[in-house]
């Protein structure tokens, strides 16, 4: 989930939306949504659509399914699996992400 808190953020910065404006149109307090960029609390849908609503994207902008079913640790076993790649100078697979 953390990679959904992280592209609200990005979205959020590329339209020049601050987290206080953000938290007003949601009608909670900016350290309520700051808790959601920080990935602090789980997504559920309704914050997920209000999010989408008012920065104008489709809710697959933000989470993609496979985000959600990660349960939040998937970034941090791929990494290290490739540093366990790079350490064993074991060929990366084609097609990987860095």
């Amino acid at each position: 989930m953390r990679a959904c808190g992280q592209n609200i953020r990005k979205i959020r910065r590329d339209r020049d939306f601050t987290q206080e404006y953000m938290a007003f149109e949601m009608g909670i307090s900016q350290k309520a949504y700051s808790d959601i960029e920080n990935s602090k609390v789980k997504i559920n849908l309704e914050i997920l659509t209000k999010i989408s609503a008012i920065l104008e994207i489709r809710p697959s902008d933000i989470c993609s399914i496979s985000d959600q079913c990660a349960g939040g640790g998937f970034e941090d076993k791929y990494n290290e699996l490739l540093n366990f790649i790079k350490k064993n100078n074991l060929p990366l697979p084609e097609g990987h992400i860095y």
